[in-house]
């Protein structure tokens, strides 16, 4: 528990210090170290995680990595497809019913929680076209 503790303290301390380094050429090498060491730490916390669902059913992590990869590839490919800012508008949307799933989490507990794919399929539109746009627009910032 400690360890688990320790590690998910340094993943979120290496994403507020990411955020808060601005992009630039020279720091560029520092950034993408910031982002290797959180993937780094948010994997030793999964760690655990993932042992557990393997001793019950070896087929959960191919299943869930499939799964995840078919969708977001099939959104992803949507936006790209779709006509330019065609999705933008589903920010203001998507973030209310994200809020509205972190209100209503109790039920959730209890619920089947298709909504909340849903409102994940939308960010992945959303956020392809808003990269897209930051693009563009000559935003070369990869790493954020």
């Amino acid at each position: 528990l400690q360890f688990s503790l320790l590690t998910g303290l340094g993943a979120l301390a290496l994403m507020i210090w990411l955020t808060a380094t601005p992009h630039s050429r020279d720091t560029e090498q520092k950034r993408l170290g910031m982002l290797v060491g959180f993937a780094f730490l948010t994997g030793i916390n999964l760690g655990p995680l993932l042992e557990m669902c393997i001793s019950i059913n070896p087929s959960i992590i191919p299943t869930a990595f499939l799964g995840t990869a078919t969708i977001f590839a099939c959104f992803s490919l949507s936006a790209l497809y779709a006509r330019r800012r065609s999705f933008l508008y589903l920010g203001g949307f998507l973030l209310s019913g994200l809020t509205l799933m972190l209100l209503f989490s109790v039920v959730n507990a209890f619920a089947n929680l298709y909504v909340g794919l849903m409102i994940m399929c939308g960010f992945v539109l959303f956020d392809t076209q808003l990269i897209i746009e930051k693009a563009e627009s000559g935003d070369k910032d990869y790493i954020w």
